[in-house]
């Protein structure tokens, strides 16, 4: 596609004076964001961010903690999309655990109903997102637990006891420190010793 076709496709659907659904978002992310790229819809707004080194070693390490607690068949997956309940919430998250026997829909997505856990870590530019209206879209879709890893701040925050569009329970663990989610419907020790800092 030519910098002309995209143009083109952003004159035109600039003029539909019609809401874009989520799938009209998506098709255009696809189109045009370069690989190496995260791009979601939160409440309506495209973001983008570039993929750093210290965010992803995070995930993997987390991925690992899901591994070694549940198997190598745990249904967890990474910047996947999952539509959550609020205006046009379209996140891929950085990490989400679906429950056991969890199917896609008709449309072949992922139903926010399934997320036993999400992780997002923060990147530059999406704090406010991952500690505002992705925590509250998260809260009313009642994710159980809901992990926010902050490598600026060396700080792990974990959000649990979803009720009526809020986290009523959070904890605070400096990396270096375990993050114990047992009692939780992940009944998971994350180690975050060997955390990058950003």
């Amino acid at each position: 596609m030519t910098v002309v076709d995209v143009m083109t496709d952003r004159i035109e659907m600039a003029d539909d004076d019609a809401e874009w659904s989520l799938d009209d978002w998506f098709e255009l992310i696809e189109r045009m964001v370069p690989e190496g790229v995260k791009a979601e819809v939160v409440e309506g707004a495209v973001v983008m961010v570039p993929q750093r080194n210290v965010h992803w070693q995070i995930i993997r390490r987390v991925l690992y903690a899901l591994d070694d607690r549940y198997s190598r068949d745990v249904h967890a997956m990474t910047d996947v999309r999952i539509d959550f309940p609020g205006h046009q919430n379209g996140f891929c998250p950085d990490m989400a655990k679906l429950r056991d026997g969890a199917k896609p829909n008709e449309e072949g997505r992922w139903r926010h109903e399934d997320v036993e856990f999400v992780a997002e870590v923060i990147s530059r530019g999406t704090g406010l997102n991952d500690y505002g209206p992705k925590k509250a879209a998260y809260a009313e879709a009642g994710v159980p637990v809901y992990l926010v890893v902050d490598p600026y701040q060396g700080r792990c925050h974990v959000f649990t006891d979803p009720k009526e569009g809020e986290y009523r329970t959070e904890s605070r663990t400096d990396f270096g420190e375990d993050v114990d989610m047992t009692g939780t419907a992940i009944d998971l020790v994350l180690k975050t010793d060997t955390f990058p800092r950003g």
